[in-house]
């Protein structure tokens, strides 16, 4: 489970955590977040949970990292890809360091990591679930390049799909108005009219919360007759885009 420190990641561990399945909780700063959350779900179940650090950048040794994976926890029965950089790029604004970061953490970071774990999922007749966006499909206003990395992401899941089918199944699902962004308070009234603008578009009325997504990724894991989908839990969002 990649980016499992907090927020989306979290939620997802715990959940797939309480249907039974070990997990292993990657994260690249967040230390103090992570072993938090490893040593409550260990207290429930003792031996469920380790946790493995790494950024997912161009240097990193995907083949190691999956050993080291492997070696904790003898088999690999699923990739979650969550971890995902998140920030404006206006046009007039984007830089080369912003361009690599957003298409290393949506879209190497998980090719890579696919690649890797192909071998172990293909011996335990495992899957492969893939945080996407629906702004994979229409791109969000000054977010550009996370847009364009983010439809690299789903081209990815249906790529994977055809070249790992029949042993592994690969899936995704495209979040809509789940949280809203961290550290956006700079201007208030903006904020506030932009949140009612987007809850205005979406058909249930409402934003979901993160055991929506993580109750879609455990349907996926476990759906064996599913495979290059890609499920959009927006409340209808999408609909009016």
């Amino acid at each position: 489970m990649t980016g499992a420190a907090r927020r989306l990641g979290a939620a997802i561990a715990q959940h797939l955590h309480q249907q039974g399945y070990d997990v292993v909780l990657h994260y690249r700063e967040s230390i103090v977040q992570t072993q938090a959350l490893a040593e409550a779900l260990n207290a429930s179940r003792p031996g469920s949970a380790t946790l493995v650090q790494a950024h997912l950048g161009p240097e990193l040794d995907c083949d190691a990292l999956m050993s080291e994976v492997i070696g904790n926890t003898g088999r690999l029965d699923l990739l979650v890809n969550n971890a995902s950089e998140f920030f404006p790029t206006p046009v007039g604004q984007i830089n080369r360091d912003d361009y690599h970061r957003l298409f290393d953490s949506n879209v190497a970071g998980p090719l890579f990591l696919s690649q890797a774990a192909a071998g172990p999922l293909k011996k335990t007749g495992g899957s492969i679930v893939n945080l996407v966006d629906i702004h994979a499909d229409k791109p969000l206003k000054n977010h550009p390049v996370y847009s364009m990395a983010k439809a690299a992401n789903a081209m990815l899941v249906k790529a994977l799909a055809k070249e790992l089918a029949p042993l592994v199944r690969v899936n995704g699902v495209s979040p809509g108005c789940i949280l809203w962004p961290e550290g956006d308070t700079a201007n208030a009234e903006e904020t506030r009219q932009t949140r009612e603008q987007i809850l205005d578009r979406i058909a249930l009325g409402r934003t979901g919360s993160s055991q929506d997504i993580a109750e879609a990724v455990c349907f996926l894991a476990n759906a064996p007759y599913i495979t290059g989908q890609i499920l959009a839990v927006d409340g209808g969002r999408s609909l009016n885009m």
